[in-house]
C-alpha cells in the first residue's frame, strides 16, 4: 500500500519556519521545509490539519501558534461535528487544529492524535480515481464530498475535499495561483496528480 513518508513545505525562510513549527506545534520531523522563492498568491489548496483529543488541545495549540506569529483565520469554535479552529503560519501554509469531542475530559495534552493533507481538488470522483490508481487505499468515502486513504507507516495520512468546499471550511477566498508550495514525499512517487501537486520518491524529498 503506498503512504505518505513525509510533507515538504516551500518556504522563503526555512530556519523561521522551522522555529514556527516547533513552537506553535511542537513539530519537529513531522513536517520539513526547504528554501524556495517559487511565486505563489491567494489559497495554495490545501491545508494540514492537526487532530487532537479535546477542546483544551484545540486552545493551546492555536494560542502558541498566534504567539509564535501566526494569522487566526477562524477562532476556536464549537460546531456540529466538535471543535476547532484555523490559523496561517508566517510562511502562508494553513493550518486547522480540531478535535470531535465537544467538552473537555482533563487539561490539555498538546498531543496530536493525527496529521492530516487535506488537498482542495476540482473534481473528487477523478482524483479519487487517480490516487487508487498509484497504490493508495481508500479508508472513507462520501460521495464526491470528501475522500479519506488509509494512513500507512508514516506520520500523514491523505484526504481529499473539494477545493472551494474547503476553502470556504478555512475561510478564505478560493482563488489562488502559481505554485502550491508543497511537496508530498511518498513511496508512490513521483508523480504530479490531477491539480499539480506534486509527490517525490520519500527519499529525495530532503529538509535544510
Amino acid at each position: 500500500m503506498a503512504s505518505i513518508e513525509s510533507v515538504t513545505l516551500d518556504v522563503a525562510d526555512p530556519t523561521a519556519a522551522q522555529h514556527f513549527y516547533t513552537s506553535a506545534f511542537g513539530l519537529d520531523t513531522q513536517i520539513r521545509v526547504r528554501a524556495s522563492e517559487a511565486p505563489t498568491t491567494g489559497f495554495r489548496g490545501f491545508t494540514l490539519a492537526l487532530t487532537v483529543s479535546r477542546p483544551a488541545d484545540v486552545d493551546s495549540l492555536v494560542d502558541s501558534a498566534v504567539e509564535a506569529g501566526a494569522t487566526p483565520l477562524k477562532p476556536a469554535t464549537k460546531s456540529l461535528w466538535g471543535y476547532g479552529g484555523v490559523v496561517q503560519a508566517p510562511d502562508g501554509a494553513i493550518w486547522k487544529v480540531a478535535t470531535s469531542a465537544k467538552k473537555d475530559t482533563g487539561p490539555a495534552t498538546r498531543k496530536i492524535d493525527e496529521i492530516v493533507l487535506l488537498l482542495g481538488v476540482a473534481d473528487i470522483a477523478a482524483s479519487k480515481r487517480f490516487y487508487v490508481e498509484q497504490g493508495l487505499a481508500l479508508a472513507k468515502s462520501f460521495g464526491r464530498m470528501y475522500v479519506e486513504f488509509a494512513a500507512g507507516p508514516g506520520p500523514v495520512k491523505l484526504a481529499l475535499y473539494r477545493r472551494r468546499a474547503l476553502a470556504k471550511d478555512l475561510g478564505v477566498s478560493p482563488d489562488g495561483t502559481g505554485s502550491h508550495r508543497l511537496a508530498i514525499g511518498g513511496t508512490a512517487g513521483p508523480f504530479t496528480d490531477l491539480d499539480g501537486f506534486a509527490w517525490e520518491a520519500a527519499s529525495t524529498v530532503l529538509a535544510h
